[in-house]
């Protein structure tokens, strides 16, 4: 059954309001990455509060500088969103050089995330604001996050929807266009893409979570699902006997 998007919109925002005045926080911060996740999650903060930040945040991939920044800067224009740009390139060359040996690939895509919600973190104690997750279900389940990077915030207000419904929503909101068609992707390496790092679709994998449908690529999947497992548990704490 498709899933009814104006009532989502209003108890999603009311949800939001709800968080907030029980937290006793100012308003809310999230990660504008230029991408469908962060844009929902913009649209959705807006409409619950005024006092809404978006971070834009390149580190390292030209993509960050160009249509990410781009489509950034439009959903902040179009739904009246406060937004900044913090730089983070500098920071992470920094990092790489003060390690003073060598990292393999996955060590340096890793310190983007990481960086990013430090400088979220940062930005919310300063103004009292929570930081606001833009991880989906899709995402979630395959472990396709960085722990104490994206992987952590305050409160996430999608983190039910699959990638698929995402898209569906933000079209029902009406929101741009060249957001919520263009190739998922984190930006953080020249040319990356989800679907081309996975090795297979969102659409696939969402079918298998929403319908239960087995594809091609099942296996795949269930084995990310199972070796992410440590991403989604509580970090293990010795108890003594």
């Amino acid at each position: 059954m498709a899933r009814d998007y104006a009532k989502e919109k209003s108890l999603r925002v009311a949800w939001l309001k709800e968080m907030l005045a029980a937290s006793g926080a100012a308003g809310f911060v999230f990660g504008a990455s230029g991408g469908k996740d962060s844009a929902l999650v913009g649209i959705l903060c807006k409409a619950a509060t005024s006092d809404t930040l978006g971070v834009i945040m390149p580190c390292g991939s030209t993509v960050n500088y160009g249509d990410d920044k781009a489509h950034a800067l439009l959903l902040a224009k179009l739904y009246d969103i406060e937004h900044m740009q913090v730089d983070l390139t500098p920071a992470r060359g920094e990092i790489v050089s003060a390690i003073g040996q060598a990292l393999n690939a996955q060590a340096k895509t890793n310190i983007a995330p990481r960086l990013r919600m430090t400088t979220l973190y940062a930005l919310a104690a300063s103004r009292g604001f929570l930081v606001v997750g833009t991880g989906n279900r899709s995402e979630n389940y395959l472990g396709y996050f960085t722990k104490f990077g994206d992987g952590d915030y305050d409160l996430n207000p999608i983190a039910d929807l699959t990638a698929t419904e995402v898209t569906e929503f933000l079209a029902y909101l009406d929101a741009p266009k060249e957001i919520w068609t263009k190739a998922p992707s984190a930006g953080l390496y020249e040319g990356q893409t989800d679907e081309g790092e996975l090795g297979f679709s969102y659409k696939e994998l969402d079918e298998y979570l929403i319908h239960g449908t087995e594809g091609a690529n099942i296996e795949k999947i269930k084995n990310y699902h199972k070796n992410s497992e440590h991403k989604r548990s509580d970090t293990p704490k010795y108890k003594a006997p």
